[in-house]
């Protein structure tokens, strides 16, 4: 080895090796130790030398660098047996090619490490393969499927809870109508909360279009995004039908009364003398134009059918509702009420309290309480009859064939409004529960006075009629008991509805004839109509104004034509057709009536005023009846029908004090009476 090569000392500090000129000895010859050294540490890589070379600063003159072929040159020589070569913990042995039994000195190059940039491409291009690969698998399942699922129903379609994904359009409208048709004659169910009602398809012509429904499904999509979604989701058709939509707004209307629910304010109700808080409750009122899109949409539906409504609000609230059961309800029952009377005194039981007691929303959400009077006086007045004298209003009743004055008579009574005034306060509190009775003189509401200055004292008007079978004379008299006394003061108007209120069973009433439809059939209050006709002519000829009468339809042989009248009520009593008139006399008017088995009679007694007199016209324009056949079975009276025809009539009225005179003239139009068969109408005359 050439003898200029360069000395080298480990620095401990870094454990590598840098040129040390200071151990040079001075004869130039190695050191035995330095020769040592620089055998067993001399690099064998010049790349390695390089790495590990540090820049370390230098004294005189710069070296130039070496050759590779210097640096070649200085590599020493390997053993070949390496067991006796001493390597230290921090010396790393040289890496050597397989073959070292001809080591020329030379260290092949180590081959080029892999970069991460070429592990990275090698990846993506494996990866687009494999892309690849899947794309065409997929392209080519997406075209087959395309060609498969050409003119079906998309998958997942669903209508009325029947799957049709996937089949053909005809398969699918034929499922639909195997699956649904069965139960589409069924009534369909209609359903608002907890309130159900339901109405017949058929009535509003409710219709299933099958074809429309499947075409409104749609074809399989194109994209394949929305075709993988499908194989796991549905998608609900809603059905297409037809009906009668004015048809269904008239039945939805009709069953309103089921569905629709009046809000209901919360309130307190008593058990006995225990108060029970009532929630409040929300009223709903369906939304006819909404729900009839909605039958129309969901009626083959298996569930009812969800009517929209609109919610009507409440003021109140349950806990204002608690608040004024522990405030005032409980407290009120709590004990008795000592009502304190002139030497007597009445117990306002808990029971009676709890009876009278009424609350209503105070808008705040809350409830406030009122005593019902009557219910409260009922209780409490009995107790203080004793202390109390009841008074009476003066009476016009006939003694023989005169009306009598039966005088007034004045009371004293108590004024329970003022005595119940502060009421609640009471009710609040523990102990002291009372008030005081307040007395007051109660003068009569119709005095002696009065009843002598309306001059009744003579028949004005007077009327009868007869001819009614027994059932109809049982409402006639008892029509005719309820207005015998009424008095009507001047300017007053009379109404016989009005004044007789409900005609039924629970008033004496009975079922007996009437006329409909030109068939005899029957009614409660059946011959109501003949006290009427003979209420109106008595009135007629008393001067009276006429305000409301209407004849009958067909013309009645018993009653004058043209100067008749009949009424009719609603089962609740409220008023359809009626007679009324008007006391246009400067006297009142008194009513009375008398009947037998056969007849009625209404005289009108005042203070005569006026001279009548009726003049009727003669029946013109007929017209003919026609026939009518009652089925066999159904209840029918024969009958040879009338003619209808019109007819006027004048009454003229004359004031007996002032001379002067007016006519009245009125025009009825009677309605053919129809000719009854009963059963098969009578055949054809030959020729």
């Amino acid at each position: 080895m050439p003898e200029d090569h360069d000395h080298r000392s480990a620095d401990p500090s870094t454990d590598r090796f840098r040129p040390n000129p200071d151990q040079r000895p001075a004869d130039g010859a190695q050191s035995e130790r330095g020769a040592e050294q620089t055998t067993r540490f001399s690099p064998v890589n010049p790349a390695f030398e390089e790495r590990t070379r540090p820049n370390l600063p230098t004294q005189g003159k710069q070296p130039e660098p070496e050759s590779d072929a210097e640096r070649t040159a200085q590599i020493a020589a390997l053993p070949s047996d390496f067991s006796n070569f001493p390597i230290s913990e921090t010396q790393a042995i040289p890496r050597v090619g397989a073959d070292t039994s001809g080591w020329s000195g030379t260290v092949p190059p180590s081959p080029p490490a892999e970069s991460s940039a070429d592990r990275k491409r090698r990846g993506l291009i494996r990866a687009g393969i494999a892309a690849g690969a899947a794309v065409g698998a997929l392209a080519l399942l997406y075209v087959g499927d395309l060609i498969f699922t050409s003119g079906q129903v998309p998958r997942g379609t669903v209508v009325a809870g029947v799957d049709i994904g996937g089949l053909d359009k005809a398969v699918a409208e034929t499922e639909l109508r195997d699956q649904l048709t069965p139960g589409l004659n069924e009534p369909v169910r209609l359903q608002v909360g907890e309130r159900a009602a339901t109405i017949n398809p058929d009535q509003v012509g409710l219709e299933m279009d099958w074809a429309a429904t499947v075409e409104q499904a749609g074809q399989q999509p194109l994209n394949p995004f929305t075709r993988f979604g499908s194989l796991f989701a549905t998608h609900e058709v809603t059905p297409i039908s037809h009906g009668d939509r004015e048809q269904l707004v008239q039945a939805l209307e009709q069953v309103r009364p089921q569905l629709d629910r009046a809000p209901a304010e919360g309130t307190i109700r008593f058990e006995g003398t225990k108060p029970v808080a009532v929630a409040p409750l929300t009223g709903q009122s369906i939304d006819v134009q909404r729900a009839t899109d909605e039958v129309l949409a969901h009626w083959a539906d298996d569930i009812p059918v969800q009517v929209p409504y609109t919610e009507q609000p409440v003021t109140t609230t349950i806990d204002g509702v608690r608040t004024a059961l522990r405030d005032i309800a409980e407290p009120a029952v709590s004990a008795p009420v000592t009502v304190r009377g002139e030497g007597k005194n009445a117990t306002f039981t808990p029971e009676a309290i709890a009876a009278s007691l009424r609350f209503e929303p105070d808008g705040l959400g809350g409830l406030k309480a009122n005593l019902d009077l009557p219910t409260a006086i009922a209780s409490v007045e009995p107790q203080l009859a004793d202390t109390l004298k009841p008074g009476k209003d003066a009476e016009i009743v006939l003694e023989g064939a005169t009306p009598v004055v039966h005088p007034s008579i004045d009371g004293i009574g108590i004024d329970w409004a003022k005595s119940f005034e502060r009421i609640n306060e009471v009710f609040g509190r523990p102990q002291d529960r009372t008030v005081q009775a307040i007395y007051v003189h109660q003068p009569a509401k119709f005095t002696t006075e009065q009843a002598n200055g309306l001059g009744i004292r003579e028949v004005v008007g007077e009327f009868t009629t007869g001819g009614f079978e027994p059932a109809s004379g049982v409402n006639i008299r008892r029509v005719a008991e309820q207005v015998n006394g009424a008095i009507i003061k001047p300017g007053e108007t009379f109404s016989l509805n009005g004044y007789t209120g409900p005609r039924g069973t629970p008033q004496g009433y009975v079922e007996s004839g009437i006329i409909e439809d030109g068939r005899p059939a029957r009614a409660v209050g059946g011959g109501i109509s003949q006290f009427a006709t003979t209420l109106y002519n008595a009135s007629y000829f008393a001067g009276m104004q006429n305000v409301e009468h209407k004849a009958h339809s067909y013309y009645i042989s018993r009653y004058p034509a043209g100067r008749e009248a009949t009424v009719f009520q609603n089962p609740d009593g409220s008023s359809v057709i009626d007679v009324k008139f008007k006391n246009v006399a400067k006297s009142g008017i008194m009513i009375t009536t008398r009947w037998t088995s056969s007849s009625i009679t209404v005289t009108m007694w005042g203070t005569k005023q006026f001279d009548v007199t009726s003049q009727t016209g003669e029946r013109t324009a007929p017209t003919q009846p026609h026939e009518k056949v009652v089925p066999p079975g159904e209840p029918c009276s024969a009958s040879k029908g009338a003619p209808g025809f019109t007819v006027t009539d004048t009454r003229t009225i004359r004031d007996i004090s002032t001379g002067q005179v007016r006519t009245e003239t009125q025009r009825t139009v009677y309605d053919p009476q129809p000719i009854i068969h009963c059963g098969a109408p009578p055949p054809a005359p030959p020729g």
